[in-house]
């Protein structure tokens, strides 16, 4: 976003803006500058991939020594784009926020390639027992769910798109994240979400329809 300032009158924009040009300079630069600020924005994306991965490995199982090394691999790719596209920075926003970007990027690149190493991964693979909990519905009362579940099943087959239909199998019934998803598919998070929303809008209306689930206003896309 824009910085929220004129730095013809605000000593704190201008201030904003000097950072920026500075970090700039030193990495167009050459000699021990450059590499002292090579070595000073590594540590800053490393810090900022640490915490990106911290925040998602509740989903991704990912800790320890094998987060640590995704990290530094995500903060040294992002070095490497960073440094080629400097002259594509505007100073719409301070140079560590637009340097951040990248190295968030390239985490989910790196966590999306990681999922796929694992043997027995399938997107195909139908795992219909994972549905229930999907849901939230209660295991314990499964006469009563049974019947929801096969008019989901039906309704996935009969109103979805063959590619609706390949995310919701993947991502909704096999447990296949999001990011392993854009780099099988060669896609971005926002199409992906964009198609999975539209996805579960046509199966609520399908259930509805059926009478297996109450009506309820739906949000805006």
């Amino acid at each position: 976003m824009p910085l929220a300032c004129n730095p013809a009158i605000d000593e704190r924009c201008r201030a904003g803006e000097s950072e920026s040009a500075q970090w700039v300079r030193r990495l167009q630069g050459d000699g021990p500058g450059q590499a002292d600020a090579v070595r000073q924005l590594h540590a800053e994306l490393l810090r900022v991939a640490r915490s990106e991965l911290r925040r998602r490995s509740p989903r991704t199982r990912i800790a320890g020594s094998e987060l640590d090394d995704l990290a530094h691999q995500a903060a040294a790719d992002a070095i490497v784009v960073i440094t080629r596209k400097l002259d594509q920075f505007r100073y719409e926003s301070r140079f560590t926020t637009w340097a951040y970007r990248f190295v968030i990027l390239e985490v989910s690149n790196k966590l999306g390639r990681h999922f796929w190493r694992a043997p027995g991964i399938s997107i195909d693979q139908e795992q219909w027992d994972r549905l229930p909990a999907a849901f939230g519905l209660d295991p314990q009362r499964q006469a009563e769910w049974q019947e929801l579940i096969e008019a989901l099943r039906a309704a996935i087959e009969e109103t979805l798109t063959p590619h609706q239909r390949r995310l919701f199998v993947a991502i909704v019934l096999n447990g296949v994240p999001l990011d392993a998803m854009v780099a099988e598919l060669g896609s971005n998070r926002n199409a992906i979400y964009k198609a999975l929303f539209d996805a579960r809008r046509k199966l609520r209306r399908a259930l509805v329809a059926g009478g297996h689930m109450d009506a309820k206003p739906e949000r805006a896309s």
